[in-house]
């Protein structure tokens, strides 16, 4: 295999963690998701605002006086009718990096409880997802996973819309639940730097800390750095997402569909990257 040729530096602390194993989220409320919703990712993917011929203050206008109210009136409704519920299993377990693979052990780091197996880029600067974690032999690293939904209720309430042929307000349902589950995996994120200790990093505004303005990364299984979605069910060896009601398809896709995964690395030099 190809060596890393970028330097990953070895003299960032590992953090002190306030348990090892999971723990669940249950009281959660849905005011401390919203905040983390990514609007540009809302309006313009999700629900398909387009600027057109627009200029960018005349779309920031036509979004404040006509895309802004719709937001706010699926926020009380979903909030009201309890459709979005969110819940989330997160965990810190000790680690270290063998070539391509991650290893992650329990609290004693004595016993092996799962091993991922990263692809390496094929070209330069030949990063893989393993070159963030201290090697076997050093002192054992640290990795943090989460598993978040936003429940089963969303999918059934969009299911008797599509059926009513109310496929706007299906449309718009449907946008919000997912970019919330994106949200809560956000804010949960955030929770686990504090946990950690470095959320001293972070960037000030939303916007900067949607482009990973903070110290490390969360990396999804089905991206391009750890395409593996079979990945999934070591996720869920770690982290009994059934207990959040979160189930694994055959072709291990969540659902509710409004529920994603992820693996937590500290390490600053970790950000996103192709393969």
């Amino acid at each position: 295999p190809q060596k890393p040729s970028f330097h990953v530096h070895r003299d960032n602390p590992v953090p002190a963690v306030p348990f090892f194993g999971y723990r669940i989220l249950k009281n959660l409320s849905m005011q401390d998701v919203f905040p983390w919703i990514n609007k540009i990712a809302l309006y313009r993917a999700q629900w398909q605002f387009k600027q057109g011929d627009r200029t960018p203050r005349e779309f920031e206008l036509y979004l404040q006086e006509n895309v802004e109210p719709i937001f706010e009136r699926f926020k009380t409704q979903t909030v009201r009718e309890k459709i979005l519920e969110p819940k989330v299993i997160y965990g810190f377990y000790k680690c270290y990096s063998e070539g391509n693979d991650l290893v992650v052990l329990d609290g004693s780091a004595q016993n092996e409880l799962n091993r991922f197996t990263f692809p390496r880029q094929s070209r330069e600067p030949f990063q893989c997802i393993a070159d963030f974690f201290r090697p076997k032999g050093d002192e054992p690293d640290l990795v943090a996973f989460h598993a978040v939904t936003m429940g089963k209720r969303a999918s059934e309430v969009e299911h008797k819309l599509f059926k009513a042929n109310k496929y706007t307000e299906y449309l718009y349902l449907h946008g919000l639940s997912v970019e919330a589950a994106e949200a809560l995996a956000e804010y949960t994120h955030l929770l686990i730097r504090r946990d950690l200790g470095i959320d001293g990093k972070d960037k000030r505004t939303k916007d900067e800390i949607f482009r990973q303005g903070y110290q490390g990364s969360r990396y999804s299984f089905g991206y391009p750095a750890c395409p593996n979605l079979e990945d999934q069910k070591k996720i869920f060896h770690l982290l009994p997402a059934e207990k959040i009601g979160i189930t694994l398809s055959e072709a291990f896709q969540m659902a509710p569909e409004q529920s994603t995964s992820a693996i937590i690395v500290h390490h600053p030099q970790a950000k996103y990257f192709s393969v």
